[in-house]
């Protein structure tokens, strides 16, 4: 059947344009139901036993959701509980529309087989269609279509001796709706009516976002914070200068400040300053808001107070009373200043943490406490408070009424017991927004069949290397191979060297489940005790990596070079390899050193280590930087998973072998691909830092009589190679890892959307990522400009969209970030682990920074940083005098420098069973007055600890 209309349409040069548009209706889509004789289908979907009992429906039902639903209370679907559910077109369309992150949601529960939620085509069904009427609004109508298409259901059903018994219960939020449902015929619940009524399953209850009408947001006359503008006045005063748009950032020490990061060029002041519960109006981290500048007079000082949350309730008095205390010690030094008016973007996503204790026992009423402490406490209603104590739970914000100082949310799941090591990871997981779910089937079903064998198919545009001595050099353990090497000598005289690379591109093709799913992950994340893979496994540990005696495809570089490693050409090419050795670096130092070996694939890895070191010296004459960061490695017990050895990482002459050929390599690369696409290059860049950044290293330096120059990347190099203390060896490590802090994040970016290309740390003008593509997926997007480059692939229209593959890099910034912090904090927990076990320990450290009232403390055994506090809470106060130019900190007469050199208490601190901690306390020098106390804490004159206050500096 079809419906058409047809319109006019006056076009820009005064003519009529006929439009026709035509609406296709059918007669023959099924209604996915088990046991319909009406509808031929061979695969129902909903089921006859529905597993739900419900005491306002006595007979079995299947669930029909509208739009608010879905959006609102995704959660409640999810449970495993909640089956045999009917989505109709309408609906996800408008889901789609509104919310990408939920509609995901959603089709990830359709394309699970055991949840049994049926899509219906309810728009191109003749009987269930329905037309908008003269008057009627969109939104009328679509509600219109929920209701016909329910009421066809229950008529429907009731034709077929199996089904007749069967319900179809509207669940629908919208009063109105559900009104004009019952007046029809229809039986319709809220959604919180009908979760409440599944007596089986009380814990759904929990699950129940609180969904309130803003008119009743503000209870009895009680306003806390000011009404946000709406979106429409808020980009007027954007667009006028009023307001500033910009992230909202909150502070870790104290809740009562934030920053506004604001976007664009145009504005002077990047940064504003937020102080008070009224100023910050409710923006959470990383929201996008718009702020209204304060008069200078009001403007306010960063403060230099410590103040958590320690509220248990709505106790706005004492709030306020902290606030005065906050301003009235910061009157110098003020910065621009300002309030949020609105939310242009909220960021909120499911948060872990944990309940906090409630004072009202039997109360349903909680305080969740996150484990990121930037964000606020959550008020949820749970009936399993009990069961929760002592758990790690996920709750999810639903609003934030302006009459309450925290916002409302919902439980939504148990990850387990806290200092569990597997809950702990899921956390930190979940908190670092990884992608660490089992890769999907359909995901799954790219891959290739096993097993599996290289066809004359595959060697289409590739060359055949397998009788070349290629080797490849890693960590211990290492199952993902990326690359591998090999170098001989040419007739010629001169050296050929070859940089074999996983061609993970031949596998994972442009635009297949497969490859959206590695683009989403972005990378491989490396905790201590296991691997997050950016590709399923058949590919990463196996098909793809360059493991030893199997042949491999690859992506090869290869160079003829001299003996003073000076590139005479380059080829690049697809190819297959078989490996002859798999070496660790330990292994390969020892063939190298080794009089006794003179096998092929030593001699190769001679060669190699020769001409990595003029590398290497070339690069660094060059203004190269080599800098330092204390790196460590966990011994883990085989049977308990436990960390039970922590030691700093031990680097070898080979591991530099392998970082030269590598940086050579992603030069090459990115000068081939930015010469075939000078606008669609997918490079990386490295910017300078503000010279503002280096005055730490400067001064800290100066104190020890050594002068760094910072210039340029070549002085700042110099000077770290003249730092010299024969006397103290560990200074010139000291002040590269200091120098480390000092340097901005390398960054993904599109050639066509940026002008800079060049790479600090490495002196180079150009660079990219091509080496390791089984980890990164910004190497296979250089993979797959390269093959295009040389012919070996087609090109595909996402490749050459520089919008497109801006966005990618994007991705992969924000994907890079977040797995570097999971990281950290997995070597957090770890030592954390490792310290329960082994105790209290003495070990001699350097200063790293001191601060005002604490030093933080560098202990290269074990490469932990950590601070050791002279001023805390309930302490009694020594006295402290701080130079910021020299720098330096005098504790009663006795000073520090950085890189002094002190012996510490190392302990755990796990007084706050969610934010458990490495705790320092000073053990030589010896300060008059100051001991280590029982609990390792530095005390004076052995007095008894002061009365607990909330405030501490």
């Amino acid at each position: 059947m079809l419906k058409s209309k047809t319109f006019m349409k006056k076009t820009r040069s005064g003519g009529v344009l006929k439009i026709v548009r035509e609406h296709y209706l059918r007669d023959d889509i099924t209604c996915g139901c088990k046991g319909c004789g009406e509808c031929k289908q061979e695969n129902p979907v909903l089921q006859l036993e529905p597993v739900l009992e419900s005491s306002i429906c006595q007979s079995p039902h299947y669930i029909l959701p509208d739009t608010n639903v879905l959006l609102h209370q995704i959660d409640v679907l999810e449970d495993p509980v909640i089956q045999n559910v009917i989505l109709l077109q309408i609906v996800l369309q408008e889901v789609r529309r509104r919310s990408a992150p939920v509609y995901k949601r959603i089709r990830d529960l359709i394309n699970n087989p055991e949840k049994c939620f049926y899509t219906f085509t309810n728009e191109h069904h003749r009987e269930t269609y329905v037309e908008q009427e003269p008057g009627e609004t969109a939104n009328d109508r679509n509600d219109r279509a929920i209701r016909t298409a329910a009421k066809w259901y229950n008529e429907h059903l009731q034709k077929s001796a199996k089904t007749k018994n069967l319900q179809v219960l509207l669940i629908t939020n919208d009063r109105r709706n559900k009104e004009k449902a019952l007046e029809e015929g229809i039986v319709a619940y809220t959604c919180e009516e009908y979760i409440k009524s599944l007596v089986a399953n009380p814990e759904l209850v929990d699950r129940l976002a609180i969904v309130s009408d803003e008119q009743n947001e503000v209870e009895s006359g009680r306003v806390i914070f000011s009404e946000h503008l709406p979106l429409s006045k808020l980009q007027q005063g954007i667009k006028s200068g009023l307001y500033l748009q910009g992230t909202f950032r909150s502070s870790r020490d104290n809740f009562l400040e934030a920053t506004v990061w604001v976007h664009g060029d145009a504005v002077e002041n990047k940064e504003i300053i937020l102080q008070g519960l009224r100023s910050i109006n409710r923006a959470m981290h990383e929201d996008i808001v718009a702020v209204q500048l304060l008069d200078k007079a009001n403007w306010v000082a960063p403060s230099s107070v410590v103040l958590q949350d320690e509220g248990e309730s709505d106790d706005i008095e004492s709030v306020e009373e902290k606030e005065k205390m906050l301003k009235s010690t910061e009157k110098v030094n003020a910065k621009p200043s300002g309030k949020v008016v609105g939310i242009i973007k909220r960021n909120w996503r499911p948060y872990c943490g944990m309940l906090a204790k409630s004072q009202i026992k039997q109360s349903t009423r909680h305080l969740f406490t996150p484990a990121d402490r930037r964000i606020p406490r959550i008020r949820i209603e749970t009936r399993q408070a009990s069961t929760l104590e002592g758990q790690r739970i996920i709750v999810a914000i639903d609003g934030w009424p302006r009459s309450s100082r925290y916002p409302n949310g919902h439980f939504v799941k148990n990850l387990g017991s806290a200092g569990d090591k597997e809950t702990e990871t899921e956390v930190l997981l979940l908190e670092h927004d990884v992608p660490h779910q089992p890769f999907s089937q359909a995901v799954l079903s790219f891959l290739p069949k096993m097993p599996w064998a290289i066809t004359p198919e595959d060697m289409k545009h590739r060359i055949d290397l397998r009788h070349l001595y290629v080797c490849s050099v890693d960590p211990p353990g290492c199952t993902d191979i990326d690359d591998a090497l090999h170098c001989r000598e040419l007739d010629n005289g001169n050296l050929e060297v070859g940089v074999h690379i996983a061609d993970v591109s031949h596998f994972i093709r442009p635009g297949n489940a497969l490859d959206q799913e590695s683009a989403n992950r972005g990378t491989t994340v490396y905790l201590c005790d296991k691997r997050i893979d950016m590709v399923p496994d058949l590919l990463s540990s196996n098909l793809c990596s360059l493991r030893s005696k199997v042949d491999r495809l690859s992506f090869s570089c290869i160079w003829e070079l001299d003996h003073d490693a000076k590139i005479i050409n380059t080829k690049y090419t697809k190819s297959v390899i078989n490996s002859k050795a798999s070496l660790t670096y330990a292994e390969a130092q020892m063939r190298i050193d080794s009089p006794d070996m003179n096998d092929e694939i030593t001699k190769s890895l001679r060669l190699l280590n020769k001409l990595a070191k003029i590398l290497k010296k070339r690069r660094i004459d060059n203004g190269a930087l080599t800098l330092s960061s204390p790196e460590v490695r966990f011994h883990i017990d085989s049977e308990t998973h436990d960390p039970i050895d922590l030691q700093t990482k031990e680097l070898k002459e080979t591991n530099s072998m392998v970082e030269e050929f590598m940086l050579l390599a992603n030069v090459s690369v990115a000068e081939k691909i930015y010469e075939e696409f000078s606008e669609h290059a997918l490079l990386r860049k490295h910017p300078a830092p503000p010279p503002g950044n280096y005055d730490i290293l400067v001064k800290a330096a100066s104190s020890k009589n050594i002068e760094i120059k910072t210039d340029s990347a070549k002085a700042l190099a110099d000077s770290l190679d003249k730092a010299e203390c024969p006397e103290f060896p560990y200074m010139n490590t000291l002040l590269r890892i200091l120098a480390t802090r000092c340097m901005m994040q390398a960054v993904y970016f599109c050639s066509g959307m940026d002008s800079d290309f060049h790479h600090y740390g490495l002196a180079s003008p150009i660079y990219t990522h091509f080496t390791s593509p089984i980890r990164r997926y910004a190497d296979v997007i250089v993979h797959r400009l390269l093959a295009v480059a040389v012919g070996a692939d087609s090109t595909y229209p996402d490749l050459t969209d520089k919008q497109k593959v801006s966005e990618i890099c994007k991705n992969i910034n924000y994907r890079h970030k977040m797995a570097q912090y999971s990281q950290r904090a997995s070597v957090a927990f770890h030592t954390q682990l490792f310290f329960k076990t082994k105790g209290i320990m003495n070990e001699e450290g350097f200063i790293l920074f001191v601060r005002k009232n604490a030093i933080v403390v560098l202990i290269p055994k074990f490469g932990l940083e950590g601070t050791v506090f002279f001023e805390e809470k309930d302490r009694v106060k020594p006295k402290l005098v701080y130079n910021d130019e020299i720098p330096s900190l005098t504790v009663e007469n006795t000073a520090f420098y950085m890189f002094d050199k002190v012996k510490v208490r190392i302990s755990l601190d796990a007084s706050n069973i969610q934010h458990q901690k490495i705790r320092m306390a000073l053990v030589e020098p010896k300060i008059p007055g100051i001991s280590i106390g029982e609990n390792d804490q530095n005390t004076i004159n052995g007095e008894p600890e002061p009365k607990k206050t909330k405030l501490a500096k």
